[in-house]
């Protein structure tokens, strides 16, 4: 049953998952991985990527906290992003809800929640907790991005006879439709024109960018092993976020918008994914292990500065704290 499945791991790679719990996006890269281990890219960072030592990081932090301790009890959370008025946002105890990301105007959050059977829906909250529901029964609807404009809201489209396909649809869920047939976890560049996405379309998983209208489809990655997902694009334009790796081997990775500069920023053996720029571009937030190593709720949200540096954990809890999407 293909909710069963998505309710013991997303279809995306932005989940932390635990040792024995199933993936339903395990297939797409065991096929990739299966010559050896992930042997990671050169770590040389580019000199053009000169942080300001003094700066200190500003705007708010969504993210997904799994607070009772199960998948099915998902909910969203939101912080700044020095770590302080960490609270709840959503309130159904017993409904799954995940894939945060936050408004361009810093007031509100969409994200997925569970309805019944292979339905998953696309929800806004505002930060003072008035819920609206944007969809009605599309499908598995997952990772929805509001647009840098504010008019339009990208997610991944699923149903039980139809694979994952990246849609768009009006900020109040009109005029839904397809933009690309094969892909997920879709990212906006910084000007609204195009949507940045992973796809196994041709066999392993990388990463792709379309324009808006589905034309101009073009490989941002054509051979970097172990990608599996979650991805996003600075708000300068220069630089897309992204992991890779093995299972419990994954890092974070920036490259260039053309696939050029490709290299590892988080610390080896931090098992982090799922990263998510600030809006200034000069940090970057995900989800890490490295004070719970093998831990089955060691997931926190960290933050560090574009060269590695200066590595911050915002959260500290016994459950896992994860999908991080900063905005302001």
């Amino acid at each position: 049953m293909v909710l069963a499945a998505l309710a013991c791991g997303l279809p995306f790679s932005s989940t932390p998952q635990p040792p024995g719990i199933e993936n339903i996006f395990e297939f797409a890269t065991q096929t990739a991985q299966a010559a050896g281990a992930f042997t990671p890219p050169p770590v040389a960072l580019p000199p053009t990527v000169t942080p300001t030592p003094s700066y200190e990081p500003t705007g708010k932090i969504a993210f997904t906290c799994q607070v009772f301790k199960v998948q099915s009890g998902d909910q969203i959370c939101i912080m700044n992003a020095d770590g302080s008025g960490y609270r709840r946002l959503t309130t159904g105890d017993n409904i799954r809800h995940f894939y945060p990301s936050m408004a361009p105007d810093g007031q509100s959050v969409v994200y997925s929640a569970y309805r019944e059977e292979n339905i998953f829906d696309i929800y806004e909250i505002t930060l003072d907790g008035l819920v609206t529901r944007l969809t009605d029964g599309l499908g598995m609807l997952t990772a929805p991005e509001i647009s840098p404009d504010g008019s339009l809201i990208t997610f991944t489209h699923k149903t039980p006879d139809a694979p994952y396909a990246v849609w768009v649809m009006g900020r109040d869920g009109g005029n839904p439709h397809m933009v690309t047939p094969s892909g997920w976890d879709p990212t906006w560049s910084p000007d609204g024109s195009q949507i940045l996405f992973a796809s196994d379309m041709t066999g392993t998983i990388q990463i792709y960018r379309v324009n808006l209208d589905g034309s101009g489809l073009t490989a941002v990655t054509v051979s970097m092993p172990g990608l599996r997902g979650r991805t996003d694009w600075s708000a300068t334009g220069d630089w897309i976020g992204t992991y890779a790796g093995g299972s419990w081997n994954w890092e974070v990775y920036l490259l260039r918008p053309d696939g050029s500069e490709i290299h590892q920023i988080s610390p080896t053996g931090s098992v982090s994914l799922a990263p998510s720029f600030s809006p200034d571009g000069q940090w970057v937030a995900f989800t890490g292990y490295m004070d719970h190593p093998g831990e089955d709720h060691g997931c926190e949200i960290y933050i560090m500065r574009l060269d590695g540096s200066d590595i911050r954990r915002l959260t500290n809890n016994d459950y896992c704290d994860w999908q991080p999407r900063w905005g302001p």
